[in-house]
């Protein structure tokens, strides 16, 4: 065999060795991306849930509502202005402590008294509130900004008691719910977030 064939041999072999080489180079390159891809790499990561920042949070015992709710941005978000991202017109009930002990409790009286006819009768009675909560101060300023909505559901609500059923500390209990369910929906319709841990009577005239 001449030297020339035994160089073109040579050269034949070495392209072909260099052909394999890149065979193979892509072949495994579309084997790791097709790994990548089945693992998710190349998807669009998820975002985890968006945290609301108009959501009231807890006081921790011995902290201020007032800083709290300042520290989350209360005075740069305006109430009033729909419902809990995500549940438009619906809102959120805030979930009770577990452990009330370590949380800090507000405490609110809405100044003006309540004063309705009573139901299939001629009493009237006439009550003062006030609440607390044991998220920060946007829940009670929620309550101011929307107090007037808050007293006509109330007033409502204690126009339709007989007068039997309130003369009793059975039915002033009820009562006290009632006007925290009824309190709890006006602050979700309006803000999207209840808040309201409980209601308490200042005073309680029935007449």
């Amino acid at each position: 065999m001449s030297d020339e064939a035994k160089t073109k041999k040579k050269k034949g072999g070495g392209m072909k060795v260099i052909l394999l080489i890149v065979v193979a180079l892509v072949l495994g390159g579309v084997g790791t991306a097709g790994g990548l891809y089945a693992a998710g790499f190349f998807s669009k990561k998820e975002e985890g849930p968006k945290v609301d920042p108009k959501k009231p949070v807890l006081v921790l015992a011995g902290e201020n509502a007032e800083e709290v709710a300042k520290a989350h941005g209360m005075g740069a978000e305006a109430h009033g202005k729909g419902g809990a991202a995500g549940h438009p017109g619906k809102g959120i009930d805030l979930p009770a402590p577990a452990n009330p002990a370590a949380y800090q409790a507000t405490y609110f009286q809405l100044q003006a008294p309540f004063t309705s006819n009573m139901s299939d009768t001629d009493a009237f009675a006439q009550i003062s509130i006030a609440v607390s909560t044991y998220y920060d101060m946007r829940v009670i300023e929620a309550i101011k900004t929307h107090e007037m909505a808050i007293r006509s559901q109330v007033l409502m609500l204690l126009a339709q008691q007989p007068v039997e059923i309130l003369a009793t500390p059975e039915g002033k209990r009820q009562l006290q719910g009632r006007i925290k369910g009824v309190i709890n929906d006006v602050l979700k319709q309006k803000t999207g977030y209840g808040g309201i841990d409980n209601v308490y009577f200042t005073n309680f005239v029935i007449q």
